[in-house]
């Protein structure tokens, strides 16, 4: 069956959210390295990426209604308890180790999403799954690396914050998945931000009060915060609402795990991290074993 041209722009769509995804590991480290904090960074981001959409919200009046009706006010619950600590323990993470360590660990959310999708619903995970499971946890063995010099790159909060990452985007992505409205895909991610912003203001409060928050060098600070708030908030929302209704969960969820080796690439060629041919191997491992977990859904 030919495909229209609206399938295909869709595919494209969804790559470059998940490509725009990738650029943020680096984009955070850089701004680190430009004398930012993660209590700073992760404040202005979140705080320009919900302004954005709101502003989005308000340009689109054809798409305006009650947010809180049709179960509109459950949205904030994917911010509160997903997207904001994810983003929280993913900061800190990439504050404690390189950007393609911190990928790898954060794509743990893989198999944690199929064992939370699998205990939802009372099933047992299929052949597919359990393959895709072990080739992921292989992969990421590999990728890790399992010598001195790789262990010497690791500190064990790192590691937990890392994994933290991973289980909280699990959360949201599940929540996500059951959590249904008929709202606007643009005004449903401004409400998701809402979420995150009552949580990243609450968790940085001490910070916020203490005008830690906001630097001398706020100007800066504001380019690094729309930068990296476009790179993870609006870009891949607006990207992937459109994208993935048109081309389905299944093979959006292996498009975006086109991150992967971006953050790689990205980190490899603008921070000079060192990435051996293992850790890619290990890379080419999880992808695989992210393609494997869809077969299933793929052939029906």
């Amino acid at each position: 069956m030919k495909k229209s041209a609206i399938y295909w722009l869709s595919v494209i769509l969804v790559l470059i959210g998940a490509c725009s995804y990738g650029f943020v590991a680096t984009t955070v480290k850089l701004a680190y390295a430009d004398g930012f904090t993660v209590p700073q960074v992760t404040v202005a981001m979140s705080t320009i990426g919900a302004l954005v959409l709101w502003l989005m919200v308000f340009l689109r009046p054809r798409t305006w209604r009650n947010p809180f009706s049709g179960g509109g006010w459950k949205l904030l619950f994917i911010g509160i308890f997903g997207m904001s600590l994810t983003t929280i323990f993913y900061n800190t993470t990439l504050e404690k180790l390189d950007a393609s360590l911190a990928i790898i660990l954060l794509f743990q959310f893989t198999w944690i999403t199929l064992v939370l999708d699998c205990v939802s619903r009372r099933v047992w995970p299929n052949c597919y799954q359990w393959l895709s499971i072990a080739i992921v946890l292989l992969g990421t063995v590999l990728a890790v690396g399992v010598s001195e010099e790789s262990f010497a790159r690791f500190t064990v909060m790192g590691v937990i914050l890392g994994l933290l990452s991973a289980l909280t985007y699990s959360l949201f992505l599940w929540m996500t998945g059951y959590i249904k409205t008929d709202h606007d895909p643009v005004m449903r991610s401004a409400m998701t931000l809402t979420g995150v912003l009552i949580v990243i203001y609450g968790f940085y409060i001490p910070f916020i009060a203490g005008g830690v928050a906001l630097p001398a060098n706020l100007g800066k600070l504001l380019l690094w915060a729309l930068l990296i708030g476009t790179l993870s908030y609006i870009i891949p929302t607006v990207t992937m609402n459109f994208g993935i209704p048109k081309i389905g969960s299944s093979l959006a969820s292996m498009l975006c795990a086109m991150e992967l080796p971006v953050v790689t690439i990205v980190a490899y060629t603008l921070l000079n991290e060192k990435v051996t041919m293992l850790q890619w191997l290990g890379i080419l491992f999880i992808l695989t074993g992210i393609v494997i977990a869809e077969q299933k859904n793929t052939m029906k």
